[in-house]
């Protein structure tokens, strides 16, 4: 068996760059073989649309070429029955024109997509901007079925799907961490450092990430440096030495299927203030959360400043700071390992 890595691009400051180093040799080491082969799509804008992940054109110029070297392999014979085709972002038109090659050529192959978000989600790009349009909620449809597996880090994402798509398939179904276990050797080395007073925004600047709600705390909270992270031009280096001399990451989010910088930085004693909502509720510890209500919208906010204060006052002053990190580290381990996922693929 071959295993195919359909990647998503690599952007230098976000985790896609990791997986492009990472994912291969640690999918090798897993599953022991080196039938593994990543298809990209070249190189592509690193400025992203603004406060989204991906660059909404250059996106379709990178799965355009990896759909042309798919179907060249496909012509040569390269595909072969039993080989597993792995996409890293399910949301990949691609996937439906792979599964009608096989299909036409009996090619016994199977397919595994690892979804991120999608017009599904009211808080996604899509979701905002193209909301439940019958084109996408098809095109989403037809692409859970043309994998065999499909992928997510939670089953809090899994319940978000399924709000909008409820005869979903269970079987094909997998609830699997993110293969992401190289953060804690990327990560670890960079604590113990002198903690400042900052508390920090790892976050999109993007509306479902509420940045106008941290940048308020700022102006009540005037002992402590709120500093946004995208709005300097940080190296991966530079984003983890802040990281690790800051005493806080802070969310509002109203959008998160996972969360990774809220792990990292635990990693380094920066302690996470996150809601009690959405991923978080099924991965955080009690000691790091915080009532859902208080940042629902700014309104809520508003009304709750003072107690949403009061509550990061609390946990900026744990004397326990290291141990309460270290619980949130040990209760996600499973979230940020590619164990289940290796395995679900050894297993076809």
């Amino acid at each position: 068996m071959t295993i195919y890595i359909v990647d998503i691009e690599a952007v230098e400051s976000r985790y896609t760059a990791q997986w492009k180093k990472f994912l291969p040799e640690q999918m090798k080491a897993h599953l022991d073989t080196t039938d593994v082969v990543v298809i990209s799509g070249g190189e592509v804008p690193q400025a992203t649309t603004p406060g989204a992940f991906l660059n909404f054109g250059g996106t379709n110029v990178y799965k355009s070429s990896q759909l042309m070297q798919i179907a060249t392999m496909v012509c040569n014979g390269d595909i072969k029955t039993g080989d597993y085709f792995l996409y890293t972002d399910a949301w990949n038109p691609t996937v439906i024109q792979l599964r009608y090659m096989a299909r036409l050529l009996g090619l016994d192959i199977r397919i595994g997509g690892m979804w991120h978000a999608g017009s599904y989600d009211p808080q996604d790009f899509l979701g905002r901007l193209i909301g439940d349009e019958d084109w996408v909620r098809n095109a989403e449809a037809s692409m859970f079925d043309c994998y065999d597996d499909n992928y997510f880090a939670t089953q809090f994402h899994v319940d978000l799907f399924r709000k909008s798509f409820h005869d979903v398939d269970q079987d094909k179904v997998q609830i699997v961490g993110w293969p992401m276990e190289y953060l804690k050797d990327e990560i670890t080395p960079y604590g113990g450092k002198d903690k400042f007073d900052i508390i920090l925004f790892p976050h999109r600047v993007a509306p479902e990430k509420q940045v106008d709600i941290f940048k308020d705390l700022a102006l009540h909270m005037p002992e402590y440096r709120f500093v946004v992270a995208q709005a300097y031009p940080l190296s991966k280096d530079e984003y983890h030495n802040l990281l690790a001399t800051s005493r806080m990451v802070f969310s509002a989010n109203l959008q998160e299927t996972l969360g990774i910088s809220w792990y990292e930085g635990a990693l380094v004693d920066a302690i996470p203030c996150v809601p009690d909502r959405l991923s978080y509720r099924e991965m955080a510890t009690p000691e790091v959360l915080y009532p859902s209500e208080w940042t629902e919208d700014w309104d809520s906010y508003i009304a709750n400043r003072d107690k949403l204060i009061e509550r990061m006052r609390e946990m900026l002053d744990y004397e326990n700071t290291h141990e309460v990190c270290n619980n949130v580290v040990d209760k996600l381990q499973d979230f940020f390992s590619g164990k289940q996922l290796y395995d679900t693929i050894k297993g076809t």
